[in-house]
C-alpha cells in the first residue's frame, strides 16, 4: 500500500457510524499539555485520528497516513465513540485535542464524539488543515478550530492544501484561530496575502521545527516581523518540555 493509495473510511455495517479511526490517544496515564496556539500550556487529552488527505513532505505525523513508511494495521483501530467519551471522562482535565492526520475527514462520527465530551463537561479544540469545511453541528459552543493551512514550504502543493471555500467557512464560524506553520519571511508574505484574500483572522505563526535548537533559532528569525504585523505567536510546548516525544 503507498502513502497516496486510498483507504476505506466507511464503517462496516455492524458498525454503523460509532467508530473513529484513532492512530492513538494519550494525556491520561502520562499528563500532557496542548503545545501549540491558544491554548498552548494548558493541560490537555488529546485523541489524534488516523488518515489524511494530504501528504506534506514536512508533516511530523507521517504514521497516520504515509503507508509507504507506516503499516496501517499497527498504527490505527476503530474505536468507538462510547468508549472515548468513557476514556476522556475518566480524566479531570477540561480540554479535548481532537487532531490528526485529518480529523475532519471522519467528521460524520465526530459530532456524537463531540456531543459525548461536551455532555461530559469537556471543551473540544480541532487541529485540521483546512481544506474541509466543518459540519454545521461541530460549530457549537464549547468547540474551537486550530486551523492549520499548509504553505507550499511544508512540501505540498497549495493546490490541495488552500481550498478557500473552506477557509471562509472556518472564518465565518467566528470559533476558529488560523495557526501557519513558517520559518521564513517569504513564509509570511505569504500569511498575509491569504490572511487578505480569505478574511482570516486571528493569525498565529508558528516556528517550524522539531527540535528545541530549531525552533528557537526560528523564533528568532521570525519574531520582529510577526510581531511588527501584530499577529499572534505560538511555541511548540510539547518539543521544548517532552523533546517532540510521541504520545506527549
Amino acid at each position: 500500500m503507498t502513502a497516496s493509495e486510498p483507504v476505506s473510511l466507511e464503517p462496516t455495517a455492524e458498525e454503523g457510524e460509532s467508530r473513529l479511526i484513532v492512530a492513538e490517544c494519550f494525556g491520561i496515564d502520562v499528563p500532557t499539555f496542548q503545545g501549540e496556539g491558544p491554548s498552548c500550556g494548558h493541560p490537555a487529552l488529546f485523541i489524534r485520528l488516523s488518515r489524511c488527505n494530504l501528504t506534506c513532505a514536512k508533516c511530523d505525523t507521517k504514521y497516520t497516513w504515509d503507508w509507504s513508511q507506516f503499516d496501517p494495521r499497527k498504527e490505527s483501530t476503530k474505536r468507538s465513540v462510547a468508549g472515548l467519551v468513557a476514556w476522556a471522562s475518566s480524566s479531570p482535565v477540561e480540554l479535548v485535542v481532537i487532531t490528526g492526520g485529518e480529523p475532519l475527514i471522519q467528521q460524520a462520527r465526530l459530532v456524537p464524539l463531540v456531543r459525548g465530551l461536551l455532555a461530559a463537561g469537556k471543551r473540544v479544540e480541532f487541529e485540521t488543515n483546512g481544506t474541509i469545511a466543518p459540519a454545521p453541528e461541530l460549530v457549537v459552543d464549547g468547540v474551537r478550530f486550530n486551523v492549520s493551512p499548509k504553505l507550499a514550504s511544508f512540501g505540498v502543493r497549495e493546490t490541495k492544501s488552500i481550498v478557500p471555500a473552506a477557509l471562509e467557512a472556518f472564518a465565518a464560524s467566528e470559533r476558529a484561530a488560523f495557526k501557519f506553520v513558517a520559518s521564513t519571511m517569504a513564509d509570511l508574505d505569504r500569511i498575509a496575502e491569504l490572511a487578505d484574500t480569505h478574511r482570516l483572522a486571528p493569525v498565529w505563526v508558528m516556528p517550524e521545527g522539531t527540535t528545541p535548537e530549531v525552533i528557537t533559532a526560528t523564533t528568532r528569525v521570525l519574531a520582529d516581523a510577526v510581531a511588527a504585523r501584530r499577529w499572534y505567536f505560538t511555541t511548540r510546548l510539547h518539543v521544548s518540555a517532552f523533546a517532540d516525544a510521541r504520545g506527549r
